[in-house]
Formats: structure tokens, C-alpha cells, sequence
């Protein structure tokens, strides 16, 4: 799970001030708690991404086949008063199914989501961690797997360059994995995440009608912006994404 993003100024937050090496922010955690996340303090008071021994060999593959997935209104209900706690997370129905359904075909879910939940205060950097979590344990009970989560904690305001629908998390994704973004699919149920797809070079876009998929369309079409594909939910867009990408 990857807990910072690229910012282009200095950023107060709390507990404290925290400016990292090469514009990297790991926000709203004191030094001593980073390892948690997989970060470590260079001697300079920078922080440095600790790489595991998985991720290294995933690195070294290269990830093929590739789905951004986004999270509220894709694989869970999204709320207006945003998901805070795990009992208040439910899973959309046949998403489990859907995420089971691109692992054995050998896709690569990775999910890409806006979390502004933490620069709102409403939830710390480990209750987010514990919720998803605990998320990807059910997914992997249900037969799917997760590659790996970006998330975006920041809110409109802070005028970052990883909450989408700017391209910032899933160039973090396509360095991490080598990803060629042209082969990639995104999905998600909002304007802003088809607009990241297209403003990354994903090849191709997928609207659900979950969340706020009715909304979206609109807001897309005033924009000339057009998914590839349209789909009631999760499990109707693997459908076809095995259909196009395997045949």
C-alpha cells in the first residue's frame, strides 16, 4: 500500500511538518511510525521507500495485463459521509466475484482511489491501512487478488498532483511496475476516473453504473470525454474486458 504522493510545496500538517526528499510528502505520520508503511529515515531526515522482497520480484517481472480498479462505487458502496470505519464498508454485490474473476485470467488488479478521508480528519493513517486491509483479506478469501493500492489523501484544496482525475497515482503505479499504460484498463463509476485514465495514456476506460455512474455520463458527455465501455457493475465490466483483452 502506498501512502505518499508528489506535492510542489511545503504542506503543514499534523503532527507535524513534514517535508521529504524530492518533493515526496509522506503526510500526516511522525518519523518513527513510517517503517509501518514501508518507509525508513535516511541519516538527512528524508524518507526512503523500503522495497519488500515481493515487490522487488513483481517489479522485476514487469506487471502485464494490468486493471486499475477505483474503490468507492466500484467495490464497495460509496457514502456521501465517506467510508470512516470497516463496519461502515460493504461490498457491492458480484465485486468480490469480479475481482476473483480477473485473477484467474491473469490480470493485475491494482486499485487507484481518491482518499481525502484522511487530510478531513475523519480517519488516521492506520484506521485507512486497517480498512483496506482488511478489505483485500475478503477479496483473497473470495478467490481475488489485490497487486498492490495507491491512494490519494488529500482534498481538492491542496492542489496535489495525485488526486485524480490528475494522472499522478497511476504514473506512481507504471514506475513501481513497469506498467506500458497503452495495454492497461481503468474502471471506475465518476467523471474523474475516466478522465485519469485518458489523461494517463491508459488504452482503455471503463464506466460502472455503480456509484455515481448515472452522474458521470452526463458530466463526460458535456466534456466529450467517452469510456470505451459502459457497464452495469464490476462484474459485467470483467466480462467484457476478458471478452476485448483475451477473447
Amino acid at each position: 500500500m502506498r501512502v505518499a504522493c508528489f506535492l510542489p510545496m511545503r504542506i503543514r500538517m499534523q503532527p507535524g511538518e513534514l517535508l521529504i526528499g524530492n518533493n515526496l510528502f509522506f503526510y500526516n505520520l511522525q518519523p518513527v511510525a513510517a517503517a509501518k508503511y514501508g518507509w525508513q529515515v535516511t541519516f538527512s531526515g528524508q524518507f526512503k521507500r523500503m522495497i519488500s522482497a515481493q515487490q522487488k520480484t513483481d517489479a522485476a517481472k514487469k506487471l502485464d495485463k494490468v486493471v486499475f480498479l477505483d474503490r468507492d462505487g466500484v467495490i464497495n458502496l460509496d457514502s456521501s459521509e465517506y467510508i470512516k470505519s470497516w463496519s461502515e464498508f460493504k461490498f457491492i454485490p458480484r465485486s468480490i466475484e469480479a475481482i476473483k474473476e480477473i485473477t484467474l485470467k491473469g490480470f493485475n488488479a491494482i486499485i487507484i482511489t481518491n482518499q481525502s478521508v484522511i487530510n478531513r480528519n475523519l480517519v488516521s493513517a492506520e484506521g485507512l491501512e486497517y480498512i483496506l486491509n482488511m478489505m483485500k483479506n475478503e477479496i483473497k478469501v473470495g478467490g481475488g487478488l489485490i497487486r498492490d493500492i495507491f491512494f490519494c489523501p488529500h482534498i481538492p484544496e491542496d492542489n496535489c498532483q495525485c488526486r485524480k482525475p490528475k494522472p499522478g497515482l497511476i504514473f506512481q503505479a507504471q514506475k513501481a511496475y513497469r506498467i506500458v499504460l497503452k495495454d492497461a484498463v481503468m474502471v471506475g463509476d465518476s467523471a474523474k476516473d475516466i478522465e485519469c485514465a485518458r489523461n494517463a495514456g491508459c488504452g482503455t476506460a471503463v464506466l460502472v453504473k455503480t456509484g455515481n455512474g448515472a452522474e458521470a455520463e452526463k458530466t463526460l458527455a458535456e466534456k466529450k470525454i467517452y469510456p470505451d465501455h459502459i457497464a452495469k457493475d464490476l462484474y459485467e465490466a470483467v466480462q467484457w474486458i476478458v471478452k476485448i483483452k483475451v477473447g
